[in-house]
């Protein structure tokens, strides 16, 4: 038995909305089925006063702004923040950049190309969490692994552009 606290789940369904799964580039399409996933399964989302989960997040981009269509378990609408994109852009192509890399460097089976991908991965990841727990301060308190899968989502949606 651990005495580690069970995992906190407070999102409990996210919507992409607009989101064409099929048109992504197969490492994009993995990284977004494993970011659901993964906040699905543990996450820590709590929107300042709205009141104690659980909740449905639908996200989506628009008039270049990322909007976090907050709502109750039952789909009922409670709040909505809207985030500019500007300060993410870099971030995203560079993100973009990576998986790019991180295909090509499979499909030439160069591993320890791999590997510096992935630690230029996981730094870009920890600089977009900050940002998206910075850009979101006041508005809702994010853990820096559900920052950072909210990142992935909103680079997601930003290819579809």
């Amino acid at each position: 038995m651990s005495d580690l606290p069970p995992p906190q789940v407070s999102l409990v369904r996210i919507v992409l909305e607009g989101e064409a799964p099929s048109g992504l580039p197969q490492e994009l399409e993995a990284d977004r089925a494993q970011a659901i996933a993964d906040l699905e399964r543990e996450n820590r989302f709590e929107p300042v006063g709205v009141g104690p989960g659980p909740y449905e997040l639908r996200l989506s981009i628009q008039e270049g702004r990322l909007v976090f269509d907050i709502r109750n378990a039952d789909s009922r609408p409670l709040v909505a923040h809207l985030l500019a994109l500007g300060p993410f852009r870099r971030l995203i192509k560079d993100y973009h950049l990576l998986v790019e890399s991180y295909g090509k460097a499979v499909q030439e089976g160069r591993e320890a190309r791999l590997q510096a991908i992935d630690m230029g991965r996981r730094g870009l990841h920890n600089e977009a969490a900050r940002l998206m727990t910075e850009r979101l301060a006041g508005k809702v308190v994010i853990d820096l692994e559900t920052a950072r899968r909210l990142f992935t989502l909103l680079a997601v949606l930003h290819q579809r552009m």
